[in-house]
């Protein structure tokens, strides 16, 4: 769909997507002025964003100072403390290995979660029930951080049991005005990979998202973030909201918030990055309806979720609206696309928007049903598990709920 294109490199993303140089001389051919970065690749590297800058070209995005300082896990923890945000009890900052590991887990209890203080999806990150476990987990986790993201650092967290990942999407101007548009639950994962979002959370109540979010908006503008950026959470089974970490970027399931507050967050990100002043105030957001977010994967959900790369024989998107509600189909794919092996298996985002959750729910069944994508596997039967369950459809579910349906699933073919 775009109107001029250059091509940066060979498939693999480090001869390509990764190389700031050659997307840097596309921007300069082009006579382009800004870049935005997406949700993947260099969105997040405080480099890139400072070289652009060097280049004389608008990053649609926070600046390289803030993109370092929250990047930095342990530090973004510490960051946020400071702004008045609860955080989950562990570790101070990096630790320096495996004993001082042993000893931080030894202070806020067992069982606790390693995590790198870069990167996110996951990798780096390992689950330990005592100290036998966590010493063999420090060197597996910093290996797979070192490789993923050139940093072995970790950190260390106390587990909560039973809970829920709840997010609040900021915008922030470059004049010190932030807002926030409400929380979105992304509690239906696999290893830590968002596979379902929704918005509004079932588990925030409207006078909880008022008052915390105006909580979180006020601590990220107090640190002169800028654009847009999401503050993640680990809501405990008490209630508690306690700070993980932050996306110094646009996520993957921003168009559940575009539906229920009706505000473009592209089209925020550009004006902020164009030195614009928020034209939007917090009095001015309104959640309206419920908001649904399926993430339709490559991926064969009946063999642990493998990849499945391909061509797609036959394609049919959904329709725009299912019973009055609305459906919204982010893709590019087409009947003959081929889907390569090398990047992330996400072909497309199916969203639905109703006048409640029940409604939303309904519609996305509908909406599933009649996405028709033939010559490769994906999530959508999953996807219709998820809708049929119990757990979800009542809106008592935590991030365990893909692991006991895969359980369940186990079971039933025993």
């Amino acid at each position: 769909m775009a109107h001029e294109a250059r091509r940066i490199g060979p498939p693999p993303s480090t001869e390509s997507y990764l190389r700031i140089d050659r997307i840097l001389e596309a921007a300069k051919e082009t006579g382009a002025e800004a870049i935005h970065p997406g949700y993947g690749f260099l969105s997040e590297n405080a480099v890139f964003a400072a070289r652009c800058v060097q280049h004389g070209l608008a990053f649609i995005g926070p600046t390289s100072s803030a993109i370092r300082r929250m990047g930095d896990k342990a530090e973004a923890k510490r960051t946020m403390a400071a702004a008045g945000l609860p955080t989950i009890p562990g570790s101070d900052g990096t630790l320096a290995d495996g004993a001082d590991a042993a000893r931080r887990a030894a202070e806020v209890g067992y069982p606790v979660l390693l995590k790198a203080v870069a990167g996110g999806g996951g990798r780096g990150m390992r689950r330990c029930g005592d100290e036998r476990e966590l010493r063999a987990a420090f060197v597996e986790a910093s290996a797979e951080a070192e490789k993923a993201f050139g940093n072995p650092g970790l950190y260390l967290e106390r587990l909560v049991v039973g809970g829920r990942h709840v997010e609040f999407q900021v915008l922030c101007d470059a004049f010190g005005a932030g807002v926030h548009l409400g929380e979105r639950e992304c509690s239906v994962q696999r290893k830590h990979q968002k596979l379902l979002e929704e918005a509004p959370s079932p588990a925030v109540d409207p006078a909880t998202r008022e008052s915390f979010g105006e909580r979180v908006a006020r601590a990220v503008a107090s640190v002169e973030y800028r654009n847009a950026g999401t503050v993640e959470f680990l809501r405990s089974p008490e209630g508690e909201l306690y700070f993980m970490e932050m996306n110094t970027r646009l996520q993957v399931e921003h168009p559940v918030t575009e539906m229920v507050t009706g505000v473009d967050l592209v089209a925020a990100q550009l004006r902020v990055a164009a030195m614009h002043r928020l034209s939007l105030r917090q009095r001015d957001v309104r959640i309206e309806g419920h908001a649904i977010e399926f993430r339709i994967n490559a991926e064969d959900p009946a063999r642990g979720f493998r990849p499945d790369p391909g061509t797609i024989t036959a394609f049919e998107p959904p329709p725009d609206s299912v019973g009055g509600a609305r459906v919204r189909w982010d893709s590019a794919v087409r009947s003959g696309w081929h889907i390569p092996p090398h990047y992330d298996s996400m072909i497309g985002k199916l969203v639905v928007h109703a006048a409640d959750r029940a409604g939303a729910i309904e519609a996305g069944r509908a909406a599933l049903s009649a996405l028709r994508i033939e010559g490769v596997r994906t999530t959508v039967p999953f996807h219709l598990t998820v809708l049929r369950d119990e757990r979800f459809v009542s809106g008592r579910y935590d991030v365990g709920l893909v692991e006991r349906l895969e359980s369940d699933s186990g079971r039933q073919e025993a």
